[in-house]
């Protein structure tokens, strides 16, 4: 279990990660483009599979909820094993740090706020032969939802480090990933959504006096 002592995050600045210009490059990502490439490929899922392999509309909805329920899932389990493996050696420490690490360092750095598109791009193909060997042709819809599920997470966990806190029901995802970052690293894992933490037990501790990001400031203030 990590300690709930957080050191103080830098909020300015973007630190080097690599000597190779070329991959230290890679590591800067405008969230743009992860939005618009994942999006373009989704609706080509879709419309591959109900133009191609004939899957009524129904059918594709259904698959296209599914696939985004679980990425849900997936997205919990990746920021708490993945992305929080406990640094037990200096590789472990350095690959921790290179992955997730430095986004806690420097929240502010919106160029790191979304995985490089190459490597997103490669992962996807992967998770494609995985998925159709699994399901078949439901992969166009099921596909699809997995990654606008994954493209939500992105624009979400943009706008709580890029924008304030609004003054709706969306508010609590900027309060809960605020614990994540400056009180409880090893709670409130769900970016998108809160749910897996309740079902995993995983949601902040109750505190007495515990400050909750007022409404009309970032969560990085």
């Amino acid at each position: 279990m990590e300690s709930t002592k957080l050191k103080r995050p830098k909020h300015k600045g973007s630190p080097k990660l690599f000597d190779n210009p070329i991959l230290e490059k890679l590591t800067h990502t405008h969230i743009s483009f992860p939005l618009i490439i994942f999006g373009v490929i989704a609706v080509a899922l879709i419309y591959y599979g109900i133009i191609e392999k004939g899957f009524e509309a129904p059918i594709m909805v259904g698959l296209f909820a599914a696939g985004l329920f679980f990425f849900t899932f997936v997205e919990y389990i990746m920021h708490r094993y993945l992305y929080h493996i406990p640094a037990t050696s200096e590789r472990k420490k350095k690959i921790s740090y290179t992955m997730h690490g430095v986004h806690h360092d420097y929240p502010k750095d919106k160029s790191r706020l979304a995985m490089p598109p190459i490597l997103s791009l490669i992962i996807a193909t992967v998770l494609f032969i995985i998925y159709r060997a699994v399901l078949g042709d439901y992969v166009f819809g099921f596909l699809a939802g997995f990654l606008i599920g994954y493209a939500a997470y992105l624009a979400i966990h943009y706008s709580v480090h890029a924008f304030k806190v609004p003054n709706n029901f969306l508010k609590i995802l900027w309060q809960h990933h605020s614990i994540h970052h400056y009180r409880e690293s090893d709670r409130a894992f769900g970016v998108s959504s809160p749910l897996w933490d309740h079902i995993f037990r995983t949601m902040p501790r109750k505190t007495s006096g515990s400050k909750k990001t007022a409404v009309g400031k970032s969560i990085d203030d």
